[in-house]
């Protein structure tokens, strides 16, 4: 099977950075580091990191940011809308929504390890208005209708 092509372009203030990597072969995730330079985020704060990276996803295509593991545990520090969408039409700076949920302020150093990208195919639909939706086994159950 041939790998999805996803063009890269390194923007100015990406120099000497790594471009994202999958740290395992069995990891679904692409390492993508801060562009920035180093910050504090304090608890509770939140800010847009830069990557200095820009991305041409193949239609049909998305990459889904999403927070790395490591991050969480240790330190609080998430991404406020995850999984963030970069849709296949979007050209500019990838750029990534920190917040840290820790009870202590992290520092973020340029070169760091923020997030990872998942390139996941999305399906095309088409929307039918119906006056009533077919039954089904759960009906409008949700929240917890189905167990803890």
């Amino acid at each position: 099977m041939m790998p999805l092509v996803v063009q890269v372009q390194r923007l100015r203030h990406h120099d000497g950075l790594p471009l994202p990597s999958r740290q395992t072969d069995g990891a679904a995730g692409y390492d993508v580091a801060s562009a920035e330079p180093d910050f504090t985020l304090e608890p509770h704060a939140r800010r847009l990191v830069r990557t200095g990276l820009a991305l041409a996803i193949p239609p049909g295509y998305e990459a889904q940011v999403r927070p790395r593991s490591g991050l969480a545990l240790k330190y609080g520090l998430t991404l406020p809308n995850t999984p963030a969408t970069i849709d296949s039409d979007y050209r500019g700076e990838l750029m990534v929504a920190m917040i840290n949920l820790g009870t202590e302020p992290v520092a973020v150093t340029r070169g760091m390890r923020i997030a990872q990208l998942v390139f996941q195919r999305v399906e095309r639909v088409e929307l039918l208005e119906v006056a009533e939706l077919p039954p089904s086994e759960r009906g409008q159950g949700g929240f917890g209708s189905t167990g803890a």
